[in-house]
């Protein structure tokens, strides 16, 4: 029951690790398997062909390629959302919303079941130190050869890529002018566009998810058809 929701609740403020330097990057150990599929993403978004870009490369591992991809949207959200923290603060944003008909309560199921109301600073600290220590959990995303995905890999990475979005969607309705004016709505919109592109291809978020954006989706899905 967590997500877009109208009832009111207390934001409880422990067990944060907020910090303004944000979340550390995860990095893909070098020289192993998800190294070099993450330097093939990299060569394929270079030919600008983002639609081909996502497609799982012949002969590979869906959930490794997920995986993969997972990592790295993780680290661009967190590097665009780190850029304007400064703007994104308790006054400025004190629910976490994408513009005026969508609002988002935090649960993660295990510490917090029942979603409770927050701003949107903390609820990105929430949400990114959730992801974080699924992304650091080796039975959930293996990084050693030979050691099998769990059965439940999937339904994590579509809540990891479902909650993302939502940081996309904020930034999008709450802070563009700031992203304008730090010059970085190319780079916003290309990142945006890869992640959307990826999550379409394997189907991985569920179309009312995205509504917050259907538009500028349905734009950037325009230009390419």
């Amino acid at each position: 029951a967590e997500g877009l929701t109208g009832s009111v609740s207390l934001c409880f403020l422990s067990g944060s690790r907020s910090s303004k330097t944000f979340k550390p990057k995860k990095n893909i150990p070098e020289g192993s398997h998800q190294y070099e599929l993450l330097k093939h993403a990299e060569a394929t978004l270079g030919s600008g062909n983002l639609r081909q870009a996502v497609m799982l490369p012949e002969g590979e591992d869906l959930n490794e390629w997920i995986a993969v991809n997972t990592v790295d949207f993780f680290n661009q959200i967190n590097m665009l959302y780190g850029t304007i923290t400064e703007f994104c603060t308790e006054a400025s944003c004190p629910v976490m919303s994408a513009g005026p008909r969508y609002e988002y309560h935090w649960a993660d199921g295990t510490n917090i079941k029942k979603p409770i109301k927050c701003s949107a600073p903390k609820y990105i600290d929430y949400l990114m130190t959730w992801v974080q220590d699924q992304l650091d959990d080796e039975t959930l995303f293996p990084s050693k050869i030979g050691v099998p995905f769990p059965k439940n890999f999937m339904s994590v990475a579509k809540t990891i890529l479902k909650r993302l979005f939502r940081v996309y969607a904020h930034i999008y309705h709450q802070h563009f002018d700031s992203v304008m004016r730090l010059q970085e709505e190319a780079h916003l919109n290309t990142s945006f566009k890869h992640f959307i592109f990826f999550v379409q291809e394997f189907n991985l978020i569920d179309r009312r998810e995205l509504a917050p954006l259907q538009e500028l989706i349905e734009k950037l899905g325009s230009k390419d058809r």
